[in-house]
């Protein structure tokens, strides 16, 4: 039996459709599988490898501290380099009121952490969310999620979540003081990029703060340099209460964070105490990847070329008539397309071209692009060309 005929008879699948590539290796932009096809990655792991593949200090991290140790302890009890360093590294980049960590798993289970961290502040239950919103797939993050055909399923689900119309500065009245918290991806992913007006975030920042509810910014995925500076709230002169992490932070190691105020995250700690706990969370071995991973964003990126070349990309992918519509901010993409069946041509041409693209769970009628940061102008005009191809091709 192949390994790839155990993958599909004795691992657990996501969908009847995954790409199959059996990977070799990876590094900076490119997958190369098995059979020596290198892959330029223009999706990133869906927004994760934002500075490459096996980025070379990310790597140096990990082996020194492999060197060191692996796991010790549960998260909180041990005083660990790797941790105090990954937490360093973000307070430094983060606004005086977001000065505290909680490092998780994850970006669901920072989504999770976040959901108690609203209920136990406010001592509230309502959690108000977004039509449209992806926030994970655990049973908490599922039901602040708006994808109601993803979650049908898996019905009941957490009680007393409302949704209101994403980007609907109306509908921010119903935000009232038994809203524990409000949790909105600071631009919607999963529903093909969405960015919000400054006036409707502004409007929401304000609401929040009148009734003495939460604003959690999800930026699992729009973060760590995606929208083209650190932090996606920064677009918009905002800063949330809290704001959840996860996907890029690792530099390709599995982390989440929970990020608020010191006195905000202190509140897990009593009444009751252990109120959030992690056995793996905080591993010293992620962490050290992590703690590199936000140096190099933070050194190493030059914003204006992520802009520039985001620009350049979309330019050559809407020059085809078959592209109706195009979001984007920063290296976040969502091209439109005539139908879902459209895109999964296009994907699948892009594949046999080596090329690496993919679709929206909730807007299946967009191709998605998420490059890593550090992508060459070169590259991005080869990427550009050859999903042009693609696009004529299956015509």
């Amino acid at each position: 039996m192949s390994n790839k005929e155990f993958f599909l008879d004795h691992q657990g699948q996501t969908s009847p459709f995954p790409f199959l590539i059996e990977v070799e290796k990876a590094e900076g932009i490119n997958i190369t599988s098995k059979s020596g096809k290198v892959y330029m990655d223009m999706i990133a792991g869906v927004a994760v490898n934002n500075i490459g593949h096996r980025h070379p200090k990310v790597v140096e991290a990990i082996k020194n501290q492999v060197d060191k140790y692996l796991h010790v302890m549960v998260y909180g009890e041990f005083v660990q380099d790797a941790q105090t360093d990954l937490v360093k590294a973000l307070i430094s980049v983060l606004p005086p009121s977001l000065n505290s960590v909680y490092v998780v798993n994850s970006g669901t289970e920072a989504n999770e952490a976040a959901i108690k961290l609203a209920k136990r502040v406010t001592e509230r239950m309502e959690i108000v969310s977004f039509r449209g919103s992806y926030h994970g797939s655990t049973l908490g993050s599922l039901s602040i999620s708006g994808n109601e055909i993803k979650k049908q399923a898996f019905r009941p689900l957490m009680p007393d979540v409302r949704f209101l119309k994403h980007n609907d500065i109306d509908g921010i009245q119903q935000i009232t003081e038994k809203t524990a918290g409000v949790i909105i991806e600071t631009v919607q992913g999963d529903a093909g990029v969405r960015v919000p007006d400054l006036a409707f975030l502004h409007a929401l920042r304000k609401r929040c703060t009148e009734v003495g509810a939460l604003l959690i910014f999800d930026e699992i995925q729009c973060g760590m340099g995606r929208t083209g500076t650190m932090f996606a709230f920064e677009h918009f002169g905002i800063v949330p209460d809290a704001m959840t992490l996860g996907k890029a932070l690792g530099g390709g190691m599995p982390i989440g964070a929970l990020i608020s105020s010191q006195k905000n995250l202190n509140e897990f700690t009593h009444n009751p105490m252990l109120g959030h706990i992690t056995t793996f969370g905080g591993h010293p071995v992620v962490c050290a990847a992590a703690a590199a991973c936000v140096e190099v964003i933070k050194t190493e990126i030059k914003w204006n070329q992520v802009e520039k070349y985001g620009k350049l990309l979309e330019e050559i992918i809407a020059q085809s008539s078959e592209i109706k519509a195009v979001r984007r901010i920063g290296m976040m993409f969502a091209f439109d397309m005539e139908s879902s069946e459209r895109v999964a041509k296009v994907v699948d041409k892009c594949l046999e071209k080596g090329l690496l693209t993919f679709w929206f769970l909730s807007h299946p009628y967009s191709f998605r692009l998420s490059p890593p940061l550090t992508i060459s102008e070169d590259e991005i005009r080869e990427a550009g060309k050859r999903i042009l191809e693609a696009i004529e091709e299956t015509q």
